[in-house]
């Protein structure tokens, strides 16, 4: 008889105390349980312990809690792989909701296609009173494949993910995630750009969902932009380090050249849509953030969404 896979949960939280026990409550549930749950808090004042505490009774795994203080998204992902104990580790952001055969549809995803990691959907969920245009706009949809895809390059992040514990073990000493993105963001795509970069195979699995509820301090143009922005900056810093193919000064002159062009392109479109509906011109607009977060890394200036 074959022995369950050994799954460790890796969480890294900052002041979302609420919902980070409605997840605590999901992974509780699990048709494949856990051997390992981590929760490391980013909160010097550790005000996840009073919900970790509270739920560790409902779990039969060890629920490991630890604090790493300094403002860093990467070192407190660091905390967490170094605290696992498993074969695998999965991710799940502290403000998402997973089913109960969450753990177990990763798994399945990774054995049936011989993948040493598996990306899975995060579906948002905008309230019923968010404004029509913001409800039609789609901004913060994420991709969607066939299970099995190998996962591209540009859409890779680890917000609902399965990764073999071998290859996170093969990275840095410090830790896989790199501290540099930190207060950025960005170091999960980097990660596993890295892997795959290394001979990893990363596939999808459509059907792991997780969903996030779109919170209202995010229902503003202005967050919808600054996101794009931000993204835009994570993507030419990984095309400047290499991890996107070669990078000869012709490449390298093209990427800006296009980068810049899409800008104006785009500040254009969001003006001629505009009496179509904020939703089209936003959508527009988002894409000029996007390419000129792209530029600005040529300054030096990097969006420091987690400062």
């Amino acid at each position: 008889m074959n022995e369950p896979p050994r799954i460790a949960v890796c969480i890294a939280t900052y002041r979302r105390a609420e919902r980070l026990d409605a997840l605590l409550g999901d992974l509780a549930g699990q048709t494949l349980a856990p051997v390992q749950v981590v929760v490391v808090d980013n909160d010097p004042a550790g005000s996840a312990r009073a919900v970790v505490e509270a739920r560790r009774a409902t779990f039969s795994a060890p629920l490991v809690y630890d604090i790493q203080p300094e403002k860093n998204i990467s070192l407190t992902r660091n905390r967490c792989v170094a605290h696992a104990r498993a074969d695998w580790l999965a991710f799940v952001d502290d403000d998402e909701r997973v089913g109960a055969a969450w753990l177990r549809t990763l798994h399945t995803a990774a054995r049936d296609h011989a993948a040493d990691g598996v990306l899975a959907p995060v579906v948002p969920v905008v309230p019923a009173d968010a404004p029509a245009w913001i409800r039609r706009g789609g901004f913060y949809d994420g991709p969607r494949m066939a299970t099995g895809s190998l996962v591209p390059l540009n859409v890779m992040r680890i917000g609902n993910a399965l990764i073999a514990a071998r290859w996170l073990a093969g990275q840095e000493a410090a830790g896989p995630f790199d501290p540099s993105f930190g207060l950025t963001g960005g170091e999960d795509g980097d990660l596993l750009m890295r892997l795959v970069g290394q001979g990893a195979r990363i596939v999808w699995s459509d059907e792991a969902v997780a969903t996030e509820d779109v919170v209202p301090s995010r229902l503003r143009l202005k967050w919808i932009l600054a996101r794009a922005l931000r993204g835009g900056q994570d993507y030419a810093r990984h095309f400047l380090e290499g991890k996107l193919g070669g990078l000869g000064p012709a490449r390298r002159l093209l990427f800006f050249v296009r980068a810049l062009a899409q800008a104006l392109a785009a500040l254009l479109l969001a003006l001629v849509t505009l009496p179509a509906g904020l939703h089209r011109s936003a959508h527009w607009l988002a894409r000029a953030c996007a390419n000129a977060g792209k530029l600005s890394v040529l300054a030096g200036w990097h969006y420091r969404e987690y400062a």
